[in-house]
């Protein structure tokens, strides 16, 4: 009986499978040498010498940087594929080693990561000794898009994210929402302020790929009135607070986000019991080690205040 050999020599290795999704995301070879921790020249050597024994150009190299070609496009994404498929074989040959197997690649959103990752990472250290938590800050859309792609695995979010029965998550505090106002601002001798009360106040909010934004313009019901502010877009809550400072309007901040006394601001919260958002840690459902990820966000409740 003839005996097939089952390994081929030509066949793609993961690094050169690691080495494409990296130039595919950083679109610079670089950047994604250094992110796969290996010689600008060898990572291009490797992936020049893949595509011609592939006889296939993944990516096109012009003055506007690398993109991808049309069959690169259908390469990239089964080359993701195979590394979340790699990543829950590995991860189910050990899923009697409690409670993680390699690293936890945790994504935040930045309305949350400044402000709550003080207190997670710390604490993490102490709970889960051993873990390796490389982190990663973007807006929900790319985190979402990070889990689905297997570059992310769980995601600190404002609860709900994602289509249902793609994520599961586990819901780990409630933060109310507070309006930071000018110190000599007309509502700032109040004990608290209704949303309604801003109609005619210029809100600066954070940009649109921030769902604070959305949840922000949704309790004042902005949309219904015409205010110069409301088109106003920042990149940080941190540019908010100065802006509010110096008096050029008014906006809302996650309970988190308040920080120090602050003599130049009023902070006041609503009236509406409703103002506020769930923050949750969100993984891919079908991910193998979705029951240690339940251990991790027990965990981190236990670490915010």
């Amino acid at each position: 009986m003839t005996i097939e050999p089952i390994y081929d020599p030509r066949a793609t290795t993961v690094p050169t499978l690691r080495y494409l999704v990296a130039v595919a995301e950083h679109r610079h070879f670089g950047r994604a040498a250094t992110a796969a921790s290996i010689s600008q020249p060898t990572l291009s050597a490797q992936i020049a010498a893949w595509e011609r024994s592939m006889g296939v150009q993944v990516f096109v190299r012009d003055r506007q940087g690398v993109r991808l070609t049309p069959a690169g496009e259908r390469i990239i994404a089964a080359a993701r594929l195979a590394l979340v498929a790699l990543e829950a074989v590995e991860a189910a040959a050990v899923a009697a080693m409690p409670p993680f197997f390699g690293p936890v690649r945790l994504g935040v959103i930045p309305t949350v990561g400044p402000y709550a990752l003080p207190f997670v990472t710390r604490n993490l250290e102490r709970a889960f000794p051993d873990l390796e938590l490389p982190i990663r800050e973007d807006t929900t859309a790319h985190l979402l898009a990070g889990l689905e792609a297997g570059r992310v695995d769980v995601a600190l979010l404002a609860l709900p994210a994602g289509p249902e029965g793609h994520f599961g998550h586990r819901a780990l505090y409630r933060e109310s929402f507070f309006v930071a106002l000018p110190r000599g601002h007309r509502l700032a001798g109040t004990d608290t302020v209704a949303a309604a009360d801003l109609a005619g106040e210029r809100l600066l909010l954070l940009d649109d790929v921030h769902c604070l934004r959305e949840q922000a313009l949704s309790l004042c019901q902005w949309r219904k009135v015409a205010a110069s502010g409301a088109d106003y877009r920042a990149t940080s809550l941190e540019t908010l607070r100065h802006l509010v400072a110096a008096g050029a309007g008014v906006t809302v901040l996650p309970a988190l986000a308040i920080g120090e006394p602050d003599r130049r601001l009023a902070i006041r919260p609503f009236t509406e019991a409703a103002a506020g958002r769930t923050i949750g840690l969100v993984w891919r459902a079908d991910d193998q080690r979705a029951a240690a990820y339940g251990q991790l966000a027990s965990a981190i409740r236990k670490t915010l205040p």
